[in-house]
């Protein structure tokens, strides 16, 4: 899944396009402007927007010399769209629900990487931090299989292939001490805590 354009990547073409920027932006826009960040001629988003007026889905504003339009906020269909464009943030809260399901706990549980950047495309792997609590061995079945069937359950939900990095709690000052920039570095400084304690407090904690 396509989680930077969703719209897009689910309505191809130029309607899929104009919707994308509708519900990207929660401003009126000129029919101008909507061409524009779509990318599509003015002729072209005229006739998707007319259409997309008649069916209720956009609302149209006079203001002379130029035409405002918006996604309707009434409209349960344009509802869907906007909703299709908060996907990433639909996925992150489903994930951390998910987590509960993790037993024991882990210490932290964050996604890193292009997902955590708003940057994960078709291609994108969901990249997830597993840490493991203290006192809990790398072999220890309940865990193994607990996080095995959140990958799977995610895989599911995310669309994407999951890569889970798994470190125990005991691991992690050594790990966070490497130098920047590191792949540590980076999950500190971008990575959305999805369960448990930020990683630059596990360490001290355990």
């Amino acid at each position: 899944m396509d989680y930077v354009e969703p719209v897009e990547a689910l309505l191809p073409g130029v309607q899929g396009k104009v919707l994308g920027v509708l519900a990207r932006n929660q401003t009126e826009l000129s029919m101008r402007a909507v061409a524009r960040l779509a990318g599509v001629s003015p002729q072209q988003a005229s006739v998707v927007l007319g259409h997309l007026i008649d069916f209720g889905i956009v609302e149209r504003r006079d203001v002379p010399p130029v035409a405002l339009v918006r996604l309707s906020p009434d409209s349960v269909a344009a509802q869907t769209v906007a909703a299709l464009a908060n996907l990433r943030q639909t996925v992150l809260d489903r994930l951390t629900e998910l987590g509960g399901s993790i037993c024991p706990a882990p210490a932290s549980l964050i996604v890193f990487g292009s997902f955590a950047r708003g940057q994960a495309g078709a291609a994108s792997d969901l990249d997830v931090l597993v840490v493991r609590p203290a006192g809990v061995s790398g072999d220890d079945d309940g865990w193994t299989d607990s996080v095995g069937a959140w990958s799977d359950r995610a895989r599911r939900i995310v669309g994407n292939p999951v890569n889970l990095v798994e470190v125990s709690a005991d691991e992690l000052p050594t790990l966070l001490g490497r130098p920047a920039p590191s792949l540590w570095s980076d999950i500190a400084t971008d990575g959305v805590l999805l369960l448990g304690a930020p990683i630059d407090t596990v360490g001290v904690a355990a």
